[in-house]
């Protein structure tokens, strides 16, 4: 359950009888939020292949979703980082997509992608990502409107597809986070994947002499833990109340990558805490510069070491930051997105908040 998850769980209780159509679905890592819910699967689920697994289907989800059954169906919610957003609405239904971002391995970081294939397999990844561009192009002229999660995604979605779309932020659970007495290190929460750029948190704060603490898996877990194992602590996943009181304990949070929004950030100022992120992209949107965290230039590694070392974190009011996240509280996001989904759909758009 991280961010795009939760922000889906919050969709989804908006309209708490709907049927949800998904790829795959683990239902013991979803802490039960869509156990009220029927969810239907795609063939896919057959497959012995779970959350370690997942990207080795990839050339197989544009099929997939596309074969989803709707027609009893007048109004479709997708909430799509990738593919949901290419699942065919009936005719004279509404297809409202919420968009977390169009999908970054075939757009706006594509060379990354293809750097993760061996150098033997890089021609044939670059002919899947173009078939995968090309599908998501048209996948995207079928959407009948976007909401956009950020100003980034808004801009992407109209420099990838053409497409404008309003934004509506994505919703924090801040009444999880409580105030309490920060300590001596700074918190990393995200997937450990190439994109998020852990390795750069790590090592600025490796130079500013500071202790890291990380929470979250992935692909990058083992390089980084051999790199960085020596000054940072590699906690994996972690529940809720723990985090809650690893955010409230730390001198802040570094987010170290440009996100298209981030929920952690919020989180961390739920928690009191304040942010160091780039001068770019959500953290510019979610953070206050100077009042509830300090921004830095993207990518300028020494900016963010200096910021790292010299900054009194101390000095942050817990107030400003509550106050700050508390502009991004379920209860705004729900209100939002129903009155959004309302004026696109009319009617069709009935909901129970």
């Amino acid at each position: 359950m991280r961010g795009a998850e939760r922000t889906f769980s919050a969709i989804a209780s908006c309209w708490p009888e709907a049927p949800i159509y998904t790829l795959l679905y683990d239902q013991g890592n979803t802490a039960g939020c869509f156990d009220q819910h029927p969810v239907k699967t795609s063939y896919l689920q057959r497959l012995p292949v779970r959350q370690r697994g997942f990207r080795a289907l990839l050339p197989l989800y544009p099929g997939a979703v596309e074969r989803f059954q709707m027609s009893e169906h007048s109004l479709v919610i997708s909430s799509s980082s990738a593919f949901a957003h290419g699942v065919r609405a009936p005719q004279g239904a509404a297809h409202v997509c919420y968009c977390h971002t169009p999908f970054r391995y075939v757009w706006h970081e594509r060379n990354r992608a293809l750097e993760e294939f061996p150098p033997t397999l890089r021609p044939l990844g670059r002919r899947l990502l173009n078939r995968l561009r090309a599908w998501d192009r048209e996948a995207a002229q079928r959407v009948d409107a976007y909401i956009a999660n950020s100003e980034a995604t808004r801009a992407r979605i109209r420099r990838f597809w053409g497409r404008d779309a309003r934004i509506v932020h994505p919703p924090v659970e801040t009444h999880r986070f409580r105030v309490s007495s920060p300590e001596d290190y700074f918190l990393v929460v995200t997937e450990l994947v190439a994109h998020k750029r852990v390795d750069r948190a790590l090592a600025a704060a490796e130079r500013a002499g500071k202790r890291v603490k990380v929470v979250g898996e992935g692909p990058e877990l083992r390089r980084l833990r051999s790199q960085f194992g020596d000054h940072a602590e590699f906690l994996g996943r972690v529940d809720d109340p723990h985090l809650a009181s690893l955010y409230a304990r730390s001198l802040a949070l570094i987010v170290p990558n440009i996100e298209e929004f981030g929920i952690a950030a919020v989180e961390a100022e739920a928690a009191g805490r304040p942010v160091v992120g780039p001068k770019r992209g959500g953290t510019k949107e979610t953070v206050v510069d100077g009042v509830t965290g300090v921004l830095v230039p993207p990518e300028d590694d020494d900016a963010l070491a200096e910021a790292l070392r010299y900054v009194d974190f101390q000095r942050f009011s817990p107030d400003a930051s509550r106050r700050q996240a508390s502009r991004f509280s379920q209860d705004a996001f729900r209100t939002r997105l129903l009155a959004e989904v309302h004026r696109i759909a009319g009617p069709r758009a009935v909901a129970r908040a």
